[in-house]
């Protein structure tokens, strides 16, 4: 697994299938809490850590997408989805949730594994930054991002909210500014091919974070549409000195 033991909540309505995934992660090495709705998801997430979500669409009471939504106003955990329908249109409105992948009904349980693996291995990733990497804070236009407390706040100084997806994304454009970045190598920089992603993801990915930093979404001048492309983000982004204050 990409961390020791990891804590995943699995919320699965039919009895037997919560019973068939959560029996497969405990035998490959993960710590399974298992909840039926929406009420007893909310309880496990009280009562303990959770490192990542297992989030099914179709339950009873409120829906997964409306549950996916809630927990990403308040968390950051990873979040995977499971659709029975298997439909693009389910896809997209659980990465607009703020879903981190999605898997559709039925699958195999190591696929379900190997997208825990790599989720984890993600946002492992993008926490993990050496010193001799450079700079752990960037700016751009009186933006501050800042990979060590993997956070975005805004030029009046306001934490701006983002998933985990959201901020990979953000973080890898302004690493790169400039450049003309496709879809194929943004999927490759942020999410990774064994996770299944489709290209549409970046395109969904890239409509909310100018939502959250354009003046003007619909008229976007930091994260540009390139034709026949993909994207290339044109503020300059300068390394911003962290002071000791910033440290704790």
């Amino acid at each position: 697994m990409a961390t020791a033991s990891p804590n995943i909540l699995v919320v699965e309505d039919d009895r037997e299938t919560r019973s068939l995934i959560a029996k497969y992660l405990r035998g490959n090495g993960c710590n399974v809490a298992a909840a039926s709705d929406g009420r007893e998801m909310a309880r496990a997430m009280a009562d303990q850590r959770v490192d990542l979500l297992i989030l099914d669409v179709m339950l009873p009471g409120e829906d997964g997408l409306s549950l996916c939504r809630k927990v990403r106003t308040e968390s950051q955990v990873p979040i995977i989805m499971l659709t029975a329908r298997g439909e693009d249109l389910d896809r997209i409105l659980g990465l607009e949730m703020g879903a981190d992948d999605y898997l559709a009904k039925p699958f195999n349980p190591r696929e379900l594994l190997a997208r825990i693996n790599a989720v984890l291995r993600r946002q492992a990733a993008a926490q993990t930054i050496s010193a001799t990497n450079g700079a752990t804070t960037l700016g751009f236009l009186g933006w501050r991002i800042d990979f060590r407390l993997r956070e975005l706040r805004n030029p009046e100084g306001a934490r701006v909210a983002m998933t985990s997806a959201e901020f990979d994304l953000l973080r890898t454009f302004c690493e790169r500014p400039g450049r003309v970045l496709s879809r194929d190598s943004l999927l490759d920089l942020t999410q990774g091919r064994s996770s299944g992603s489709f290209e549409r993801s970046i395109d969904v990915l890239v409509s909310r974070i100018r939502r959250k930093i354009e003046a003007d979404p619909q008229d976007a001048t930091m994260i540009k549409t390139v034709r026949s492309g993909g994207y290339m983000f044109t503020p300059t982004v300068e390394a911003v000195a962290v002071s000791a204050g910033d440290k704790s």
